[in-house]
């Protein structure tokens, strides 16, 4: 035999050989639900999910299915470890199935095959069935458009009547979503197996509900915390971390819906249920208890709590409220007389206060909105007006804007404008009138910008005036009841 020969003969024999071990199709592990689960939510819309499973796994690979996943999963950020043994086991694949059944995906699956209608004979009212063959399921993705179409006895028809019966579940078609993993395991059995993985459709936000006393000199805050589950999954017994803080996120990496909510009000207790640490440059508040954290639900759990905080109650009158930031610094408009000259009537009215711990508060407050109350003469709660916060650290002051007084009234005026120097200095002269019509003395803080140039000097004012930034100036306005009092300045700009 020729040494050729010879040696495709041994070639083929050890091909022949491997056939059989590479056509064995892979044995299949098993995983358990999840034994625990912590969730970290950030309030932009993202979550970052770690659980714990019990895993088996043969030696060698394997098949593994991890059930009960979130449909918002982000697949490229999952982390697996064995807790048990964490450098015997690796995924080698991985694949997140979502086709999930339904109506209009059960019946693309038998397009042009053999199905069955129950109907009922009127006469005997007794069921039987005809096979008919699908040419159309009615549907346009998901959405019910038209009706079906079947091919029954050689004849069409239209919304075929019956009730329609399907062989078996398509392959393919899941009841929930799951990953499934190609896995590499050197050490046979159980293995106790940490998941984490980035999930969108879970977010929370935080909301205030304060009510004044009588003389709009305190106040009692409560920070009530909105967790919102759209990610497909119920989180049972889990424990819960809050992120508060501006993270950048790449949002197009993550999926996510609009379903129906339900609202869940988780009563308050007295102690502190949230804990506040440092992480990174953000604030994480942590429940010092675990929640169960349903799908297609709202929870609120109370954040923050204080009686009798410090406030005060601030009028300001700005006559140009913002229109001056369109023209700031601009050279086109900053020579021209007639900009300026519109006048605001209305005086806001502000409620501050100080996240200080002296004054019943001191926890870093996450931004949202803030609803205020106070009673009526009847003693009964009403509304009296709402603004948005930013995230206020410890010892820093909010300030609400709850809406305009009523009974105080401002108006302002370019009284001269001059152009000097060829156009290179201008001088304006702005008089601002306020009026109080309340039956109590207030004070009104007057603000005004000069806004045509960022070099600027005041000639002349008739009151005492502050500079509170490069385009503000603020006038404090004393005001008894029925009083008027008129605040009058000149700027000089020149470039």
């Amino acid at each position: 035999m020729h040494t050729l020969t010879r040696n495709s003969m041994v070639a083929a024999l050890i091909v022949i050989g491997l056939v059989p071990a590479i056509a064995q199709p892979l044995k299949n592990g098993t995983a358990g639900d999840r034994s625990s689960v912590d969730l970290t939510i950030y309030n932009q819309n993202l979550s970052l999910i770690r659980e714990e499973r019990s895993i088996t796994l043969p030696r060698g690979m394997s098949r593994l299915v991890i059930p009960e996943i979130p449909t918002t999963i982000d697949g490229t950020s999952l982390h697996f470890l064995s807790l048990s043994d964490p450098g015997a086991v690796r995924v080698l694949e991985q694949n997140y199935q979502y086709d999930l059944v339904h109506p209009s995906k059960l019946l693309e699956r038998y397009l042009g095959k053999e199905i069955e209608f129950v109907r009922v004979e009127p006469s005997t009212n007794k069921e039987y069935t005809v096979t008919g063959r699908l040419l159309s399921t009615g549907y346009s993705g998901q959405a019910l458009q038209g009706g079906m179409i079947a091919e029954v006895n050689g004849k069409i028809e239209v919304n075929p009547s019956g009730r329609l019966i399907l062989p078996a579940l398509p392959e393919g078609l899941i009841l929930k979503p799951q990953l499934e993993w190609l896995v590499s395991n050197t050490r046979e059995g159980s293995h106790k197996a940490e998941i984490s993985y980035l999930a969108g459709g879970m977010s929370w936000s935080c909301n205030y509900v304060a009510l004044l006393n009588p003389e709009d000199t305190k106040l009692d805050l409560t920070g009530w915390v909105t967790l919102t589950n759209n990610s497909g999954t119920t989180f049972s017994n889990a424990g819960l971390k809050l992120v508060a803080g501006d993270v950048n996120i790449v949002r197009e990496e993550f999926r996510g819906g609009l379903m129906r909510s339900k609202a869940v009000m988780v009563d308050a207790v007295q102690e502190e249920q949230f804990a506040q640490t440092e992480l990174f440059e953000y604030k994480l508040y942590t429940l010092q208890r675990r929640t169960d954290v349903r799908n297609n639900e709202t929870k609120q759990v109370e954040l923050t709590s204080a009686k009798s905080v410090p406030a005060r109650k601030v009028f300001i009158y700005d006559g140009l409220a913002d229109q001056w930031r369109s023209w700031y610094n601009n050279y086109s408009y900053r020579s021209q007389s007639s900009f300026g000259q519109q006048s605001n009537t209305k005086v806001g009215v502000y409620v501050t206060f100080k996240n200080e711990e002296k004054g019943g508060l001191g926890m870093p407050l996450p931004k949202g909105k803030v609803r205020v109350y106070k009673r009526d003469q009847d003693n009964k709660e009403q509304f009296v007006g709402e603004d948005q916060i930013d995230h206020t650290p410890k010892d820093e002051e909010v300030r609400l804007y709850l809406g305009n007084a009523f009974d105080i009234v401002g108006e302002r005026a370019q009284k001269d404008f001059k152009s000097l120097a060829a156009g290179r200095i201008v001088e304006e002269t702005i008089e601002i009138k306020v009026r109080n019509h309340k039956s109590e003395t207030v004070e009104v803080q007057v603000y005004e910008h000069p806004w045509r140039w960022s070099q600027w000097e005041i000639l002349s004012a008739n009151g005492d005036w502050e500079k509170v930034d490069q385009s503000t100036l603020r006038f404090p306005v004393k005001l008894a009841k029925d009083q008027e009092k008129v605040v009058k300045y000149t700027v000089r700009y020149s470039w």
